[in-house]
């Protein structure tokens, strides 16, 4: 699709600096731009590039307005505006409705007549799906599973019993919604199956990414709220509970039973320990390790950032004398006081 650039002002509530009439077809990056393309500045790192950048137009603060030397479109939130205009230039195709003659679909489910079932998918009984629902290529939506309206299953995907999905969900390819969780009792040595009888419950506007899995509950169900964003190749057990307009990046792992807070980010490799909470608005750094409740916003690391190994290797030794030094200290400061 392509717009002028005042109507894409009028879309995100920004100001046309420049020319209002410039057609814009498509989104480019500033380094690489592409005639008919409008691009972003939200980062200050990347000023070198805004001051010769060739695309149409850039999405910008007013504050960077100077150095730009093409067509501009001024808000306070450049990176949203941009994901707006993205979305508006690049539309999702339109769900066509039907049931492809290789999908194989139950008598008893519940398909609206709006609903896209692609080929090779699969759709047990008890299923209800509702309008303008996309179920891609190679899907199985196992019996009793719901789906709300505008949902869509790209390619793929398995949807467990009993799952509920909420409106506009996106489940990317790969994705595993309702598994058994990994629950085990061990005897003698000896682990016997817990049956995982709780399902998976998807608010609206939830986004799960490619081969990520999504265990159902043990006994009540795993939860994610409204808004929720789930990066690909992400692991979240049984019983979890993930509070509205959190996002969790790729490889993160949350063990059974934990809950986790609305706006909470959980960046890449992150690991959280089972049946613990985390409060409303925190916000844990790359491959850290939480292993306690954390009741206070703010951000939390740990871990150590990668150094030269020879570096490395010294910081090592030196942790590893920490408990002799720490004798050390405490003798001497025994030794001071007697000698007071």
């Amino acid at each position: 699709m392509t717009y002028t650039l005042a109507e894409l002002a009028d879309l995100v509530d920004g100001e046309v600096v420049g020319d209002p009439q410039l057609s814009i077809g498509t989104i480019c990056s500033l380094s690489a731009p592409v005639i008919d393309g409008i691009t972003f500045l939200s980062d200050q790192q990347y000023l070198d590039q805004l001051k010769t950048t060739t695309a149409a137009a850039v999405i910008l603060q007013r504050g960077h307005l100077d150095l730009c030397p093409v067509s501009a479109l001024v808000t306070d939130h450049p990176y949203s505006a941009y994901a707006r205009i993205a979305a508006s230039l690049h539309p999702v195709a339109e769900v066509r409705a039907g049931i492809n003659a290789s999908a194989v679909v139950d008598p008893s489910a519940l398909i609206d007549a709006s609903a896209e079932i692609a080929a090779g998918s699969i759709v047990e009984a008890g299923v209800t799906i509702g309008k303008n629902v996309f179920v891609g290529p190679r899907c199985v939506i196992a019996r009793n599973a719901q789906i709300a309206a505008d949902s869509r299953l790209i390619a793929s995907v398995f949807i467990g019993s009993g799952t509920i999905l909420g409106q506009r969900v996106i489940i990317q390819p790969g994705a595993v919604i309702g598994a058994d969780g990994f629950g085990h009792a061990n005897q003698d040595g000896q682990w016997l199956k817990i049956p995982q009888i709780g399902r998976v419950v998807l608010g609206n506007d939830v986004e799960v990414g490619a081969n990520t899995t999504i265990d159902r509950g043990t006994i009540g169900d795993t939860v994610l709220e409204d808004g929720v964003k789930i990066d690909n190749l992400v692991q979240i057990g049984h019983n979890v509970k993930i509070g509205r307009d959190s996002a969790a990046a790729a490889c993160v792992g949350i063990a059974g039973s934990a809950t986790i807070g609305e706006r909470c980010t959980l960046s890449g490799g992150v690991g959280i320990v089972g049946h613990l909470s985390l409060a409303d608005d925190v916000h844990i750094t790359g491959f850290s390790m939480v292993t306690h409740n954390i009741h206070v916003a703010g951000v939390y690391s740990s871990g150590l950032p990668a150094r030269p190994n020879r570096d490395w290797n010294r910081t090592v030794a030196r942790i590893n004398r920490l408990d002799k030094m720490a004798k050390q200290i405490k003798a001497l400061e025994h030794s001071a006081k007697l000698g007071d």
